[in-house]
């Protein structure tokens, strides 16, 4: 079978479309051809997969060949079933027939030999030729094709159409490609099954000696390309994915050693898009293919499949894939392969992938993850080939033009030297050449970093590319290891340069190596060592044999051409790595751009590079890789005279690490940026330097303060700066963390500020705040024309400690500032009533609540009816209690001030224009303040009549005066209080009178009832009384009671009494009356015993007796009292009648009658219009009672004594249960003169309402 490989090769060229083939009975072709061809191809077809899923294809391409041509003449058998795709798919038979004897003798017989062959897929087409004018010909037309159908076609199928050409046939069409589907379905469905039982048979067989996958691939391929021809690319791309596995099973199988192939010219130019380079003829090996290109030549196929599935990108993903496994095995042959074909044959597959993928790429017709995939597949593409042609670059002496940068070192110091059988040789003629590589490498000096920056360059090899090459040298001898290394010593970066040895050094050291040399021809010699520029040319000449692309060769002939064919690949790889999602790989390459631009004096496009390297390295934490650019940067802007920013960038290497740099390093990079920052900048730079000055506040608590009040706020700054600076202004912001509107609040020193290196204590003075909690924000300050700022925080303390601050743990509170509130309290020392008219101690408390009242300045400020007595000294004392409420404050105040309370507890101040500056030992204590004041009345307390009842007081409104206090305290006495208090004075007694009995000589015995109204013990020491007119003293004594009765001891609260004898007087002319008090007086001497801090008291006035024989000095109380004529007899009787026996109920009428009788004559003088009448009223509770009669109204009620009338009123009872009745009254009438029964209210009972059957419910 794998001798039919040529053949089957030029099918496959020739073949790639569905073949229908026509059979001609009644040579009609020729007038159908141009209809059945304009057809083509066929817009959708539906065919089965190989699963016989049915699948819709688009533009389905076909031919119509007639079976007598010559591409269908029979072939042999084997020929014929292992191409069985390029035989026909269907078969078209064209008949016509005008008589139906014709057709039973003629044409039947001839269409059964036609159709007798099974295999064949068939339908008949009857043309018509009848004109539509001639009704005979097309009736005739009709039966016959009536008797074509009943003759070969059956139930389950239909294998006839007609075509009439003389009339129109619109479905005719439609039925022809409806059969011609269904004989290619069935057809194709019926040779994928022949194909699937072989491949089946041979694959159980791969492993037995008589294995030829030549034979396998035939059919598998067959296969694949009848599913390709048919439009079927995903079953066609699965047949070769499993041609490739299997393979790849067999081909490294024990026991057969088969040639691995790629040692022909021009096969280091990659064919993973050509199929076509090499004939399978070529590249077959016994009964399997060369594997170099082999592998090429199916993935050749699967791209093509997946272009015409519109799939770009999985051709891109599966060729990275496909070139990284297929670089290994060039890896395994490398011994045997041309000098560094893989790297050249890796360079040309990248390139050609990427621009195929991308001719055939569209924007936006994916889904954009996938696009963002594609891209940065793109990218590895120009990646990988970047590093390989680096490689290949530094083999022939190029290593000194690439950047010795992290990513570059990174890449190339990971990638193995290649590793031929025998390291090329040099040419005999190539002397000059090596002379002009060592001139090269004499002339290549080391860049020098700016700011005198020392580093050591990275490596860009794995190891010393000079033993390495000697190592693979056919026969090596020790030869001079002085020689070896070509005289120097410092070859341990692996760039075979010495980057301290000067240029004069380096040529003695050459030629003292030629003349320690061999004598011999050193050029010939193969055992000799080779030097570094003999293997540079060396391998410049295997390369010009190994490379056949020109493009690749003109990159590698000179330092230019090299340059550009290095950025170009830069260049693709960081724009595409732009355009996915590695983002940050783009912006590493634009690092290795910026070098080449930085090389060729286009120093802006490699600013703006190193900015966006320099921008992912200070993003990602990367201090090591920033350390390396951003010193490239900083250059780049100096030359640009970029002053902000390079003034950026020395603070930026500032902020590293500083490990990084040496500290001189560190110290230029300070002068710079102070140099800068004072110099003439036209406006000012603002700078970031949270990694450099970082703050935080004191270990401890947060600074607690009240609203309204300033502070000290101590903050902890690091400086990175390696020597002090100068800071002309500071300022720090304050962020509220429980109120997102208040915003931030600066606080600024008050003059220049020095850091030193390391930790530095700022103390900035804190105005007052609104109440909340604050964290420290943004530090910010200036240097010069630097205006800088920092959001970092310091790390101070162990992590698990809260003064450790980090972004992982919420900000610590510096600031506390309370919610308004109490600071202070203000109240009088006693509830009791002091002394009215006398002067008294009024206690006021001053009590601190949480907060120092030092420097506190009261005033004071009295009301109405209150006066201070300024000839007074005020006095301050500790409370007694005030060691419970010590305030706890700081310890640098709290400590002296407590102290200080302990030594003086007692003070005496002056009142100075109503202000009193408080003691500082009385700041943290409750003290209490004691002011003299006196209570002024304008008038004499009225006496009341005792009664029966209890004796009306005095009104406590009446003694109430008010004082008005106002404390400022604080800091700077922003903080104020004030309050009113209301203190309560009254007289030391109250005064209730009344008459205890009538003698027979009509004196009467007057009871002075004395209500002692403190908290205070009184002594009575005398008692008087002066009557007013119409009243006299009884046997004209003096109005003393007897004196032996005194002193008289009240107790508070308590009362006592005296009785004076009086008598009624004569009556006075009317000029005298008024001549006379109209008042009765009773003035009482007595004394006080009491305590200022429970109430009434001495006063304060009053002067201590200054020997035995003066007698102490008394207080004064003086009373009014009204006397009036006793009413003995009253004149009228008021009596409440019976009610009714049943009792009285809810809602029941019920009428309450009074009784009213006339005791006596209505004396001359009393005063009533009309004497005859009586004005009565009805008082009753609106709730209770409901009056169905007048409330008031006049009766008759005749003058003569023993009158009697009844008085009735009609009422309704609201409320059940015990309540008060109606009550009947004589508005005109003196009480005194009204007898009542019963004499005082009482209650009266009242039943619920009767039970109402409606609304019983039987049980």
């Amino acid at each position: 079978m794998a001798n039919f490989l040529a053949q089957f090769q030029s099918i496959k060229n020739s073949c790639d479309h569905i073949i229908i083939a026509v059979e001609d009975v009644s040579d009609l072709w020729p007038l159908v051809k141009k209809g059945f061809e304009e057809r083509l191809p066929y817009e959708r077809a539906c065919l089965n997969n190989k699963t016989r899923n049915p699948v819709f294809v688009e533009k389905l391409r076909a031919e119509y060949i007639l079976t007598t041509d010559s591409r269908l003449r029979s072939r042999f058998h084997q020929e014929q079933s292992l191409f069985w795709f390029r035989e026909p798919y269907a078969t078209v038979v064209l008949v016509t027939c005008e008589d139906l004897d014709e057709f039973k003798t003629i044409l039947k017989p001839r269409l059964k030999l036609i159709v007798q062959n099974e295999e064949r897929e068939w339908f008949i087409v009857f043309v018509s030729k009848a004109p539509p004018h001639n009704d005979q010909a097309t009736k005739m037309a009709k039966k016959v094709y009536a008797k074509l159908e009943v003759d070969f076609s059956s139930k389950k199928r239909e294998r006839c159409c007609k075509l009439d050409i003389q009339g129109p046939e619109a479905n005719f069409w439609e039925d022809l490609e409806s059969k011609l589907m269904e004989s290619i379905r069935n057809t194709l469905d019926r040779r994928i099954q022949f194909y699937e039982d072989e491949i089946r048979k041979l694959s159980d067989q791969r492993f037995m000696p008589v294995w030829n996958f030549c034979n396998f691939f035939i059919l598998k391929e067959s296969l694949a390309f009848m599913f390709e021809m048919a439009h079927l690319h995903e079953d066609s791309l699965r047949e070769y994915d499993e041609l490739e596995l299997c393979y790849l099973e067999t081909v490294n199988m024990t026991g057969k050693q088969r040639d691995f192939g790629g040692v022909d010219h021009g096969d280091d130019q990659a064919a993973l898009l050509n199929p076509g380079k090499k004939p399978l003829t070529q590249i077959v090996q016994d009964d399997s293919f060369r594997e170099f290109e082999f592998r090429q030549y199916l993935f050749a196929c699967q791209a093509k499949l997946l272009f015409k599935l519109n799939r770009p990108f999985e051709v891109s993903s599966r060729g990275y894939s496909f070139i990284i496994s297929f670089s290994k095995a060039l890896a395994l042959h490398e011994n045997v392969l041309p000098f560094c074909m893989r790297e050249g044959w890796m360079i040309t597959a990248c390139l050609s992938l990427i621009d195929t993928t991308t001719s055939h790429y569209s924007d936006g017709l994916v889904a954009p993850d996938i696009e963002k995939d594609f891209y940065r597949v793109q990218g590895d593409l120009y990646s990988l080939s970047r590093i390989k042609f680096m490689r290949l670059a530094y083999l022939i002496g190029y290593g000194s033009e690439i950047e010795r940068s992290p990513v570059n070192s990174a890449s190339l110091s990971m990638l193995s030297w290649p590793k031929p059988a025998v390291w090329p040789t040099i040419p005999p003629d190539a002397s000059s050449e090596v002379l002009a590589k060592e001139k090269m490498i004499l002339q290549a000096t080391p860049r020098i970093k700016h700011f005198g920056i020392q580093r050591k360059p990275l490596p860009l090899e794995p190891s010393v590319l000079l033993r390495e090459a000697n190592r693979r040298r056919a026969s090596l001898s020790a030869g001079n290891v002085f020689e070896m290394f070509d005289g120097r010593s410092g070859l341990t970066d692996g760039s075979g340069l010495d980057a301290n040895m000067s240029p004069s050094a380096k040529i003695h050291a050459i030629t003292m190596s030629r003349t320690n040399s061999s004598p011999m021809n050193f050029e010939s010699s193969i055992d000799r060592p080779m030097r570094l520029a003999e293997i540079y040319v060396a391998a410049d000449h295997a390369l010009r044999k190994t490379i056949s692309g020109p493009d690749l060769c003109k990159s590698l002939s000179s330092i230019e051409e090299f340059e550009v064919k290095y950025l170009e690949l830069s260049k693709g790889a960081a724009d595409n790595y732009h355009r996915s999602w590695w983002k940050r790989h783009g912006v590493v390459l634009d690092g290795e751009i910026a070098a080449v631009c930085y090389k060729r004096g286009n120093f802006d496009l490699a600013a703006k590079s190193y900015e966006k390297v320099c921008a992912l390295y200070a993003g990602e934490g990367w201090q090591d890789l920033l350390a390396e650019v951003l010193p490239n940067l900083a250059e780049c802007q100096k030359i640009l005279n970029d002053q902000a920013g390079y003034l950026a960038s020395c603070v930026k290497l500032l902020s590293l690490d500083r490990g990084l740099f040496l500290t001189k390093e560190r110290q230029a990079f300070q002068s710079e940026v102070v140099h800068l920052a004072h110099s003439e900048m036209k406006h000012p730079v603002p700078l970031d330097v949270s990694s450099l000055v970082t703050f935080s506040g004191i270990p401890g608590p947060p600074l607690e303060l009240c609203d309204g009040d300033p502070g000290i706020l101590y903050v902890i700054v690091w400086s990175g700066f390696p020597d002090d600076i100068t800071l002309e202004s500071l300022s720090l912001t304050l962020t509220a963390t429980d109120n997102a509107d208040e915003g931030v609040k600066a606080i600024k020193s008050s003059g220049a500020t020095i850091l030193n290196p390391g930790k530095n204590t700022i103390i900035l003075s804190l105005p007052p705040q609104k109440p909340g909690s604050y964290v420290l924000g943004v530090l910010t300050g200036q240097i010069g024309q630097l205006r800088f700022r920092s959001h970092s925080f310091s790390k101070v303390g162990p992590a698990d400690s809260d003064d450790f601050m980090s972004y992982e743990k919420p900000t610590r509170p510096i600031l506390k500032v309370f919610k308004p509130r109490s600071l202070v309290d203000l109240a009088a020392s006693v509830s009791s009533a002091l002394l009215m008219t006398e002067p008294q101690w009024l206690g006021i408390i001053v009590r601190p609540i949480n907060y120092s009242l030092k420097g506190a300045i009261l005033q004071i400020d009295t009301g109405p009816g209150l006066r201070i007595e300024e000839s007074h000294i005020i006095e301050i004392e500790r409370e007694a209690n005030a060691s419970q409420n010590t305030v706890a404050l700081d310890s640098s105040d709290g400590a002296s001030n407590d102290g200080f309370a302990v030594a003086e507890e007692f003070k005496q101040l002056t009142l100075r224009d109503g202000k009193i500056e408080l003691p500082d030992w009385a700041s943290n204590i409750t003290s209490v303040l004691w002011i003299p004041v006196r209570a002024i009345s304008d008038g004499l307390p009225r006496g009341t009549s005792a009664g029966a009842g209890i004796p009306q007081r005095q009104s406590v409104v009446d003694g109430l005066r008010t004082i008005a206090l106002k404390l400022e305290f604080g800091v700077s006495h922003n903080q104020t209080f004030e309050r009113t208090l209301a203190v309560h004075f009254t007289n030391p007694f109250h005064v209730s009178t009344r008459v205890t009995d009538k003698c027979n000589d009509g004196t009467l015995l007057l009871q002075v009832i004395l209500h002692s109204q403190v908290k205070a013990s009184l002594t009575i020491y005398d008692a008087w009384l002066d009557l007013q007119a119409g009243f006299v003293h009884a046997r004209q004594g003096d109005g003393r009671p007897i004196s032996s009765f005194f002193p008289i001891v009240v107790s508070p609260t308590s009362r006592a009494g005296i009785l004076f004898s009086i008598c009624l007087g004569a009556t006075i002319v009317e000029d005298e009356a008024k001549s006379m008090p109209p008042d009765s007086i009773l003035h009482i001497r007595y004394g006080i015993t009491g305590d200022r801090t429970h109430g009434a008291h001495m006063p304060t006035l009053v002067e201590e007796p200054s020997g035995p024989e003066d007698t102490p000095k008394h207080l004064i109380f003086s009373s009014a009292i009204v006397l009036q004529r006793p009413v003995l007899d009253p004149c009228l009787a008021v009596g409440f009648l019976p009610l009714p026996s049943t009792g009285l109920r809810v809602g029941q009428l019920v009428t309450m009658n009074w009784r009213l009788e006339r005791l006596k004559d209505f004396e001359e003088n009393t005063a009533s219009e009309s004497k005859d009448e009586v004005l009565y009223e009805v008082n009753a509770n609106s709730e209770n009672w409901m009056i169905a009669g007048r409330k008031r109204g006049h009766v008759p009620l005749s003058t003569k004594q023993g009158s009697r009338i009844v008085i009735s009123i009609l009422c309704v009872p609201l409320a059940a249960g015990y309540v008060r009745p109606p009550q009947l009254g004589l508005p005109n009438v003196d009480e005194a003169n009204i007898s009542c029964n019963p004499p005082g209210p009482h209650l009266i009972c009242v039943l619920p309402p009767a039970l109402s059957s409606s609304f019983c419910i039987p049980a």
